[in-house]
């Protein structure tokens, strides 16, 4: 309608050229007689009002559509230059103090995890491995002795105990031996006793009547040699009896010492508990002494770095016959292939912002936009983990718009050859309208 409009208006200034034309109804006779001379001026002012009246409307319309659509495109964009690339440097550093040898890396060297970075001087550390294993090796022979002496001594009391229960009985028996001995000797004394007694009256009888002379010299006399016999026996009887009686002592003194050898080899379990003792001592010991080795080997292995990530080498410090402490910083391993990007968005910049927004990231060293998408949100402001927090409990509370950090991951296989590094400046720009794909994992 408007190209129709258009042509219309233009007919309609042609004919206001031609008035001869357009005016078809007047009379010949004015044409003839009468010249009009055309107003130029207000014809052409008509023409461009009549054009702008056209075309300003459609003007209108398209930049009102041109500015919906930058809107609608823009609005749903959040954007920040407070942001820089950023990733985790792993400090190497000395675990073991002594001299270093060797250095066989430099800065900004690109090393693999496991490559070796320096060596510190190991003598002092082999010496004592040989040392924790010469104490070792005494240890564990002693644990060993220990442990067989266990079952000796418990059959060696087992076998005490069996021959002083053993002793305790013959001694039992020898008493009663030596007492049915001392019995019998104390009947021959008084068996003794009497024959003499008889002896002794038969020696007086037979003096009376040798002295009458009614019996013969000879009888008198064999009655004294008997009577000196049965002296003679009762001394004999009385000589056994002393010794059946020692006899018994000895017995009785055989019995008390087989009693005190049962009651020693009763202490047996307890001989035996302390031997385990001894032997689970000796076996801590080795133990000990075991751990003492493989610590030594520890620190002996120490003294070869080496380095745990794969990244690029920086902050060298190290240099060959410097000497270092246990902890002391020798150089730094920046990895390259886990870096993200710190945003610090303003509070009111995060109303539609979650993990899983894809990011455009603009990177001021190389010009170059870089995809990813939002990983996290981080749990405080800046100010909330600063040094020296803010105090807004005084009462001068002034309101000042936070930045809250947020993790933006760059999408895989964009940097092949990694020349990102942790420190660049970015302009991250997050689509707060979307969620991308490949974030998943980051937005649940």
């Amino acid at each position: 309608m408007a190209q129709d409009r258009v042509v219309d208006f233009d007919e309609r200034a042609v004919l206001d050229e031609r008035p001869e034309i357009a005016d078809t109804t007047t009379p010949l006779g004015k044409v003839t007689g009468e010249h009009h001379e055309p107003d130029l001026g207000k014809s052409a002012s008509g023409k461009r009002m009549a054009r702008i009246k056209i075309i300003a409307p459609i003007v209108v319309v398209l930049l009102a559509a041109v500015g919906a659509i930058a809107y609608r495109h823009y609005a749903g964009w959040e954007s920040t230059d407070d942001a820089q690339i950023d990733g985790y440097v792993n400090p190497i550093s000395a675990r073991v103090a002594g001299y270093i040898t060797n250095v066989y890396v430099d800065d900004n060297q690109y090393v693999k995890a496991g490559t070796l970075l320096a060596k510190i001087d190991p003598k002092d550390y082999e010496v004592a491995v040989a040392s924790a294993q010469a104490t070792l090796a005494n240890d564990q022979a002693t644990a060993d002795a220990s442990q067989v002496n266990v079952p000796v001594i418990s059959v060696n009391t087992s076998s005490q105990l069996a021959s002083a229960e053993a002793d305790v009985a013959n001694a039992h028996a020898g008493i009663s031996a030596a007492e049915q001995q001392l019995a019998a000797a104390q009947a021959a004394v008084l068996q003794a006793e009497a024959n003499n007694a008889k002896a002794q009256d038969d020696v007086k009888r037979y003096k009376q009547l040798v002295d009458k002379q009614e019996i013969s010299e000879q009888v008198y006399v064999q009655a004294v040699q008997t009577s000196n016999g049965a002296t003679a026996a009762v001394q004999a009887a009385t000589a056994n009896v002393r010794a059946a009686q020692d006899a018994v002592r000895q017995a009785q003194s055989r019995l008390a010492q087989a009693s005190a050898s049962v009651e020693s080899a009763q202490t047996g379990p307890q001989q035996i508990r302390i031997q385990r003792s001894r032997a689970i001592a000796a076996s801590a010991s080795a133990q000990k002494s075991r751990t003492a080795v493989e610590q030594a080997q520890l620190n002996l292995g120490y003294t070869r770095i080496f380095a745990p990530v794969d990244g690029v080498v920086a902050k060298r410090s190290a240099q060959p016959g410097q000497y270092v402490s246990p902890g002391q910083q020798l150089m730094a391993v920046v990895p390259l292939d886990d870096i993200w990007v710190t945003a610090n968005f303003k509070e009111t910049q995060l109303q539609n912002m979650r993990p899983g927004n894809p990011v455009k990231i603009r990177v001021d060293a190389y010009g170059r936009t870089y995809s990813g998408y939002v990983e996290s949100i981080a749990g405080g402001t800046g100010a909330v983990f600063s040094l020296l927090p803010p105090e807004n409990a005084t009462g001068n509370y002034v309101k000042v718009v936070q930045r809250l950090p947020v993790r933006l991951r760059l999408d895989k296989g964009q940097d092949p050859d990694r020349r990102l590094r942790p420190g660049m400046s970015v302009v991250p720009d997050v689509d707060v309208r979307q969620s991308s794909s490949n974030a998943g994992g980051a937005a649940q």
